[in-house]
């Protein structure tokens, strides 16, 4: 959007700017050494008003219509402005003017308001052509692909390249046939999330990608509101998502994510199916008693029964037992019951599928009437 003049002068609705705030503000970090980063960047012209928000990393441009009575562009503190607009009456008319001295200006009923203003062309800019490939997939696929792995996206900065979601085509087994499938991995070396939808046209040939905690969190949160299609476009070393009036340029993880497919056990012969919502709830309450540090609870498994326990040198012990559907011969196996608990959150068939082979080896956990995602949990010693 081209602009001959820094000062601006437009009149926006208090929901339109409302909203466009509430989501490029989430961007800003509250706490920054470099002072533009705490400012949104307002650019009127044409008829919209695009707000702009970076923290170097992430960038998010949203638009809004406008009645814009002179073209020009303004930055202010992000939060401070959301602050003001989110307090001012509801149905009411926001004027934002400035005069390019340094001061922003906004006014609406009886209030006014000025607030400090940095220069816009010093405002950093992240997008920029991306001339890799784009495909489209629905909201309610990449909402899925989000929920069932961000969770085990490792917080262990040494391991920079396990803080993301590792984005790539791959070719699936899971019916047989090698279909070619978009796949969404994370893992923090304690438990790995896969999880797999049909590839989109336009993917096939998308590197591997590994997509920041950070920028995964936005776009969560964005797509709740989101059309019924998001546009991700790739170049070799940033992201984007567009939709509805909303573009999320992301920087990538620039790092190799380690070769998953090596920890996922394919002969694990002792399998246990168990009702979801039974077991979790089981688990649930086993676990008051572990330790807050340890959180472990032990699985002893027997055909027909399985009971779930919990000691805790200063809370005392715990026990419950469920009947599951097992035949193989019997096991104690350990588990951090958090872990657990974040993986049966993403179960919402009935049945939950565990195949183990022994105490020491990773735990392969599945929805038996869901083939498109697959949790490993190690175990642990209790």
């Amino acid at each position: 959007m081209a602009v001959q003049r820094i000062s601006m002068k437009l009149t926006i609705e208090r929901a339109a700017l409302l909203r466009s705030l509430g989501h490029v503000q989430s961007v800003v970090e509250r706490r920054t050494t470099i002072p533009i980063l705490s400012n949104v960047l307002l650019r009127g012209a044409g008829g919209e008003l695009a707000l702009s928000a970076t923290d170097l990393d992430l960038e998010i441009v949203e638009t809004a219509p406008a009645d814009v009575s002179r073209a020009g562009a303004v930055t202010a503190p992000a939060h401070t402005l959301y602050d003001i607009v989110r307090k001012l009456p509801d149905g009411c008319q926001v004027e934002i003017d400035s005069d390019g001295a340094g001061t922003l200006i906004l006014r609406s009923g009886r209030s006014q308001f000025r607030l400090g203003s940095l220069a816009a062309d010093d405002f950093p800019q992240l997008s920029d052509g991306n001339d890799g490939p784009s495909f489209r997939m629905m909201a309610a696929d990449l909402r899925q692909m989000i929920d069932r792995t961000r969770f085990a996206i490792s917080t262990e900065e040494t391991r920079y390249y396990l803080n993301g979601i590792y984005l790539h085509a791959a070719k699936s087994k899971a019916s047989g046939d090698e279909l070619p499938v978009l796949r969404a991995v994370a893992t923090d070396g304690h438990r790995l999330a896969r999880v797999e939808l049909p590839l989109p046209e336009g993917a096939a040939n998308i590197p591997g990608v590994i997509v920041p905690r950070k920028a995964v969190a936005e776009i969560r949160k964005l797509i709740d509101e989101a059309a019924d299609t998001i546009e991700i476009s790739l170049s070799e070393t940033k992201i984007r998502f567009a939709f509805d009036t909303v573009v999320l340029t992301s920087k990538l993880i620039d790092g190799s994510f380690p070769d998953y497919e090596r920890v996922i056990p394919s002969g694990n012969d002792k399998v246990m199916e168990v009702g979801a919502r039974l077991f979790a709830n089981a688990v649930d309450r086993v676990a008051t008693i572990s330790t807050e540090k340890s959180r472990s609870i032990k699985l002893s498994l027997s055909p027909g029964s399985l009971v779930l326990s919990a000691t805790s040198p200063e809370a005392g012990s715990a026990t419950e037992e469920l009947e599951v559907d097992y035949s193989a011969g019997n096991i104690e196996i350990g588990f951090n019951s958090r872990y657990l608990l974040d993986i049966m959150q993403q179960i919402s068939g009935e049945l939950a599928r565990f195949t183990m082979a022994d105490a020491a080896s990773p735990t392969v956990v599945r929805e038996v009437s869901d083939a498109t995602a697959l949790y490993v949990l190690m175990p642990m010693r209790v």
